[in-house]
């Protein structure tokens, strides 16, 4: 383990007891606009913004490599601007904010972290910047060369240019998708709860703090998420959890703290590190946050890349063949016989999702999603060639371009528990009085 540097100012010094052997981990750390701007005056909370850029330090001089995903931009913007209020229902407005904002918002950390010496650098990624693998490609390589540099990269959504329909949404979701860019160790979800709660601790003096999480799924069933996130942010507790299960299915441990101490992230590695080092298959007890565990066998990053990286433009449905194949623990291709509906206007190349319907015993027929793939025909031509065997392609075309709709390589299968019986799509036809539609563009 390096050394502490000798500039490394004393107060950082003292607050991290340097007996964490977890040295050269990768950490993303996501901070929410309630921790960075006051909700009412949208002042910058300069105390915290200084506690997270000591952390930070603190990190890298234990040989860390850090990456800062950091809202913001509109609670600064609208300060600046003078404005009274978030702008909801005028998104032009909101992104003329965002734009105001975001400069004013990096030359605040820029500030911060040159009192130490620290070189930051700007990333604005857009969900549709993410859509071309090579584009995609080229974002992880600068990641990978700011860190190589020995520069913390400061990632926020490019506000300014985003379409609505292709925003990541919230800085929750494009935390996990930078952690899964930068193959990154841990994430730390810094929001306005110290962890998450199997109910309402505020309303309800019997909700319990979930430590460990190993399965974000079975988690949602067993407590109630109520957190509606700041009036300035647009996550709350649900895209946290939507959050860890994307980094964690990256091989990220996911961890949610605090965002008004940020220093327990040096507490909660070192907590890690003494878990590290006691016996294998001793419990794991931390006291601090609720650490989401990340997957034992992480996704492939191509696929990962697919199923998170590339917004779906529609949808086709199998029926209970398809389903039987696909879902096999051994990959398979898509073939069109499989398909007896398509959603949506798409073109080749594409994401879409892939769907079933299942019958559900005294209840409606359940729409059911398996996956997700990368389509080698358009919306029209699925729907003129589905169920039918790829040796009939040319003759329904005039062309054919592959004898896949999807290839193996493509597709992404997350949902292996659906039962083809209960598939109410037979194969080689529709269900009895049910005709699938053509199309559904």
């Amino acid at each position: 383990m390096s050394a502490v540097p000798p500039d490394i100012p004393k107060n950082v010094r003292s607050a991290y007891r340097r007996t964490n052997p977890l040295g050269g981990l990768t950490i993303v750390i996501k901070l929410g606009t309630s921790s960075i701007c006051d909700e009412k005056t949208f002042m910058p909370k300069l105390s915290n913004l200084s506690l997270l850029v000591e952390t930070v330090v603190a990190l890298r001089a234990d040989g860390h490599k850090i990456v800062l995903v950091s809202s913001g931009a509109v609670g600064v913007g609208l300060r600046r601007l003078q404005l009274g209020a978030k702008p909801k229902h005028l998104p032009k407005k909101q992104q003329a904010v965002a734009a105001v904002g975001q400069g004013r918002l990096m030359a605040l950390y820029d500030s911060l972290f040159s009192q130490f010496d620290v070189p930051i650098a700007q990333v604005l990624l857009t969900r549709d910047s993410l859509a071309e693998r090579t584009q995609y490609l080229n974002a992880c390589n600068t990641f990978k060369e700011l860190l190589l540099m020995d520069v913390v990269p400061i990632v926020n959504e490019n506000d300014a240019v985003s379409h609505a329909e292709l925003r990541f949404g919230d800085n929750d979701t494009l935390s996990a998708i930078a952690a899964g860019m930068v193959n990154g160790d841990y994430l730390f979800l810094l929001t306005d709860v110290d962890c998450l709660y199997t109910d309402n601790p505020r309303t309800n003096p019997d909700a319990k703090a979930v430590r460990v999480v190993e399965d974000v799924g079975k988690l949602k069933e067993k407590v109630t998420v109520t957190s509606p996130g700041s009036s300035l942010g647009t996550g709350g507790m649900v895209t946290k959890l939507i959050a860890a299960d994307l980094a964690t299915a990256a091989g990220c441990s996911t961890i949610v703290s605090l965002g008004s101490a940020p220093q327990k992230i040096l507490s909660i590695l070192n907590e890690v590190a003494a878990h590290r080092s006691r016996p294998a298959g001793t419990p794991f007890t931390p006291t601090i946050g609720t650490h989401f565990l990340a997957k034992r066998a992480p996704m492939m990053d191509r696929k990962w890349w697919i199923l998170h990286g590339l917004s779906a433009a529609g949808a086709v449905y199998l029926d209970a063949g398809a389903v039987q194949a696909v879902v096999r623990p051994h990959r398979s291709s898509l073939f069109a016989a499989g398909i007896v509906r398509v959603e949506g206007t798409f073109g080749a190349q594409q994401a879409v999702r892939i769907l079933t319907v299942v019958a559900v015993r005294d209840a409606e027929d359940r729409v059911v999603e398996l996956g997700k793939g990368i389509v080698n025909y358009s919306s029209t031509e699925i729907a003129r060639i589905r169920g039918h065997r790829s040796a009939e392609i040319e003759a329904l075309l005039g062309y054919v371009d592959s004898g896949w709709v999807v290839h193996r390589d493509n597709l992404v299968i997350t949902n292996r528990a659906v039962d083809p019986a209960a598939v109410v799509f037979k194969t080689h036809g529709s269900p009895t009085g049910v005709h699938p539609d053509s199309d559904a563009h």
